[in-house]
């Protein structure tokens, strides 16, 4: 009996490690990646941003075509162990090469697959029938990965050099196969009845209702997107203030996140979704709200636990709402997925659009809020539809 508990500890033990692994990954290549290109390739500012551009179109194309096979086939983990091996691939070939467009090739070939890591993690959580708050509390791992990945490659790469960028991601990628094999090792036989009783995938798409979901959080997170890319433009700019206040404000929001997912995957057993999400966007409208009144940075930081508390629900609470939605694992965390990929181009447009106006970086601020306002106003707006609609059924 004491032999099967410790198992039972290690197994629940490894989806923690493993989760932080392949969330570390990418939170140490993403900030030196174009760091990378330019010292080790020679890439020119403008061929950083194409490279850059090539490199995710890769990554969201994988973050689709992956999840969705391993749904076909109801197993998560060896399509998992694929996207370890090919992260092997991916540095071995960066560091053989000095060469900018073999580099390119092999981001965007190689690139994809293993940014799907995280992706598979969630979808055979969801297959294993974990609940929302396992899942919620392994959403904060990745968040605590972010915070510690950007600065511990950055201090490596700043002591050690580049050599050290590429050993320290030879390490993790190769720390991710084994992840991958022991989850493997551990897990029962593929639930084959389980995904026959799904529905088909483009059942799964049809209707408002999904597109609803996609649509609403897609915004709401290219909101936190334009608002952390201007965020040391409106310190320095507007509040007149050292670019080391951006530091710590940027740095406050992402350690307070953390408590706040793990507070929300406790309420997430007793309160219910909707409620859930209606304080963190309530929470996301007073943050952008009240930044536009800032004058201060001393101000901006004693918001960032209302900015928390929103990405908390959106990125948290988020990933299990898709979950529910859409039936397969692997669809519903890679639509989950892209909701970022797809917010990060809208802020872009967000972003260039308000360069015209006077108060350019205020005004990405003003427009998340009333972004914000918007998805509240809609899910309130469907929420009674379909209650109007429910009715009307019982009636007959």
């Amino acid at each position: 009996m004491e032999i099967e508990r410790t198992a039972h500890a290690r197994g629940r033990l490894l989806w923690p490690v493993a989760a932080w692994f392949w969330a570390l990954q990418f939170a140490v290549l993403n900030p030196l990646l174009a760091v990378l290109l330019v010292e080790v390739y020679g890439a020119t500012p403008s061929q950083v941003g194409w490279v850059l551009g090539a490199y995710n179109a890769g990554g969201f194309v994988a973050s689709l075509v992956i999840p969705t096979l391993a749904d076909r086939a109801g197993d998560y983990l060896r399509p998992l162990l694929f996207c370890a091996l090919v992260g092997v691939g991916l540095v071995a070939a960066l560091v053989l090469t000095r060469s900018l467009p073999i580099a390119v090739i092999a981001l965007v070939v190689l690139g994809g697959p293993p940014g799907v890591g995280s992706t598979l993690l969630f979808a055979q959580l969801r297959h294993e029938g974990a609940p929302p708050v396992r899942v919620i509390r392994t959403r904060a791992i990745v968040s605590f990965a972010w915070v510690v990945g950007p600065p511990l490659a950055a201090f490596s790469t700043g002591v050690v050099g580049t050599s050290a960028a590429f050993l320290l991601l030879a390490a993790i990628s190769l720390l991710n196969v084994l992840g991958a094999l022991l989850l493997l090792r551990r897990r029962g036989p593929v639930a084959a009845a389980d995904v026959a009783q799904r529905p088909r995938l483009l059942a799964q798409l049809r209707g408002w209702s999904p597109w609803a979901v996609v649509t609403a959080f897609t915004l709401l997170q290219a909101t936190n997107i334009a608002t952390v890319t201007v965020a040391t433009l409106f310190v320095t700019r507007d509040l007149h203030a050292p670019i080391g206040w951006a530091g710590v404000v940027l740095g406050t929001a992402a350690l307070v996140e953390i408590p706040a997912l793990m507070t929300i995957g406790r309420l997430h057993e007793r309160v219910p979704t909707r409620a859930l999400l209606a304080t963190g966007w309530a929470a996301g409208v007073l943050y952008y709200g009240l930044v536009t009144l800032v004058h201060e940075p001393w101000q901006l930081l004693a918001l960032q636990p209302l900015n928390a508390w929103f990405f908390a629900t959106v990125a948290g609470v988020g990933l299990t709402v898709f979950q529910t939605v859409f039936p397969s694992p692997g669809l519903a965390s890679g639509l989950f997925t892209n909701t970022r990929r797809v917010g990060a181009v809208l802020s872009g447009l967000l972003i260039a659009g308000l360069g015209v106006v006077a108060d350019p970086y205020r005004a990405v601020y003003a427009a998340a809020a009333g972004t914000v306002v918007l998805v509240l106003v809609g899910g309130w707006i469907a929420t009674a539809v379909t209650a109007r609609d429910r009715c009307a059924f019982d009636a007959r």
